[in-house]
C-alpha cells in the first residue's frame, strides 16, 4: 500500500506545453465512487490497472494498484458509472517534480488539470508559474466527479 500526498490545480497557461517529458492517452471508468473510495480502471499504452483508493482526506489517501488483463478491463467497462474519461497525460518536471498535466477531451474538452503526487509536502513559493487556483479537496475536480457529473461549474 502507499498513501499519496496528492494537490490539484487549474493550470492558468500554456507555459508548461515546454517542458513535456512524455504524453500518454488515457482512457479511465468508475466501477465504485463514495464519499471515502473508489475503484477506477485505467486503459493506457495497451495495459490496464486497477486502482482502489480509500480515505476521505483529499490531500493524503491509501492507495492499491493492480495490473489487469485488457480484455477484462474492456469487459469491466460495461459496468461503468457515468461516463468513461478520456484524457491525455502529460508529464511535466519543474524543480524535482513530477507534475501530471491532463488535458480532457469530449464532454471535458476545455478542462486542464496538473497533480502533483508526492511523498513530502511542497510549499506554495516552489509550485510552477503556470499553475492556476489549487482545487485540491474540490470534489468537482476529482475524476470520480468529472465521470458522474461532468464539467464543473466555475466559481466567480
Amino acid at each position: 500500500m502507499a498513501k499519496e500526498i496528492e494537490r490539484k490545480f487549474l493550470v492558468a497557461n500554456d507555459e508548461w506545453r515546454g517542458h513535456v517529458t512524455a504524453v500518454l492517452p488515457i482512457r479511465q471508468f468508475y466501477l465504485v465512487a463514495a464519499a471515502d473510495r473508489t475503484v477506477r480502471v485505467r486503459i493506457h499504452d495497451g495495459k490496464a490497472v486497477l486502482t482502489l483508493k480509500f480515505g476521505k482526506n483529499a490531500r493524503v489517501r491509501d492507495e492499491f494498484e493492480y495490473p489487469i488483463p485488457i480484455a477484462e478491463a474492456e469487459e469491466m467497462q460495461a459496468f461503468v458509472l457515468g461516463n468513461v474519461i478520456e484524457k491525455t497525460r502529460h508529464h511535466v518536471r519543474h524543480d524535482g517534480y513530477l507534475y501530471e498535466v491532463d488535458v480532457f477531451a469530449g464532454g471535458l474538452d476545455g478542462l486542464v488539470l496538473a497533480e502533483l503526487e508526492t511523498p513530502d509536502e511542497v510549499p506554495d513559493t516552489a509550485l510552477p508559474s503556470w499553475l492556476g487556483r489549487e482545487v485540491t479537496g474540490q470534489p468537482a475536480y476529482y475524476n470520480a466527479s468529472l465521470a458522474l457529473v461532468g464539467r464543473p461549474v466555475e466559481l466567480p
